[in-house]
């Protein structure tokens, strides 16, 4: 039996999967028992290193609310000023005028090559010399700097994926009813290409969040992760418990993020503004590809 999308399994091939799924499950198992066994002789589940953070309020006052503060703070930032940016440059991209989609081409593929550690670092140097902003205050500016830089540049790409991908129909139509290329673009395309983006822009607010932790690293900028390095030598190299409590909390900020995101998504499509693509961030690299001579032959209606 068999369906259009796919050929049925046989009994050989049930039978060889139930042997994979076993075979599996039973080296997860090993490497779980591996790796509590390995936490248990060395200490590390003792209830001495997990008592600070779920019987007193130092841990999480002194240093976790701090360091998550300024995550935040950090990500919010790069995010409010990212997104516009981003939507800025990845209209021009489309643009019919070269003078305005070359320049806008060239920001883009500048600075979506450059590592955003990189330009943090350039950041950080850049206020220093030839700003008045605070040494307390430098870490902050250069870590929401290299973010904005880097991924208003890749949100650009995003942007340009998305109205791509709508069918050409959108367009000409609304040229056909006297229709101004604003106006098409800010009434017509825009709105349905957000729920297609809607995806591929979560996933690099994702990174944005993440990427905060390169300015503790490098910038001595006192995010969550480098709180969680001074949390960990406060209270006697408690680095398993430190990190673990400080991964949870990533995880849980990602998790609200994405949940927001597919609410928000589904929300749109019940709307009926959506045309049902959805980009990812292989789209982008396809419509790179497909570019001819500032030419974008790319969209679900071609």
């Amino acid at each position: 039996m068999s369906s259009v999308l796919y050929d049925a399994q046989g009994p050989r091939a049930k039978r060889r999967n139930v042997l994979f799924t076993i075979v599996f499950l039973i080296a997860l198992a090993a490497v779980l028992w591996w790796v509590i066994n390995e936490l248990v002789e060395k200490d590390q589940l003792e209830w001495a290193k997990w008592e600070m953070f779920f019987t007193g309020t130092e841990a999480w006052s002194t240093y976790i609310w701090p360091g998550l503060e300024n995550t935040l703070k950090a990500a919010v930032l790069a995010v409010i000023i990212a997104l516009p940016l981003g939507a800025v440059l990845g209209i021009a991209r489309l643009s019919d005028h070269a003078w305005v989609r070359v320049p806008a081409a060239v920001v883009v593929e500048f600075f979506r090559s450059i590592p955003v550690l990189v330009l943090m670092i350039f950041g950080l140097a850049l206020f220093s010399e030839y700003t008045n902003v605070s040494s307390d205050d430098r870490p902050l500016y250069a870590v929401v700097t290299g973010l904005v830089l880097y991924n208003a540049s890749v949100l650009a790409e995003i942007v340009r994926a998305g109205i791509l991908s709508l069918p050409k129909g959108q367009r000409e139509s609304a040229m056909a009813i006297g229709m101004r290329k604003n106006q098409i673009m800010r009434l017509i395309l825009l709105p349905q290409a957000v729920t297609a983006m809607l995806p591929a822009i979560v996933s690099q607010l994702v990174v944005i969040v993440k990427d905060t932790a390169l300015g503790g690293a490098v910038l001595t900028f006192s995010e969550l992760l480098a709180s969680a390095n001074t949390m960990s030598a406060y209270y006697g190299a408690n680095t398993i418990a430190s990190f673990t409590v400080v991964a949870v909390i990533f995880i849980a900020l990602n998790f609200a993020l994405t949940s927001f995101a597919s609410w928000l998504e589904a929300r749109l499509r019940r709307s009926k503004k959506s045309t049902g693509a959805v980009v990812g961030a292989g789209d982008v690299d396809d419509i790179n590809a497909a570019e001819v001579g500032g030419t974008f032959k790319t969209g679900a209606g071609q």
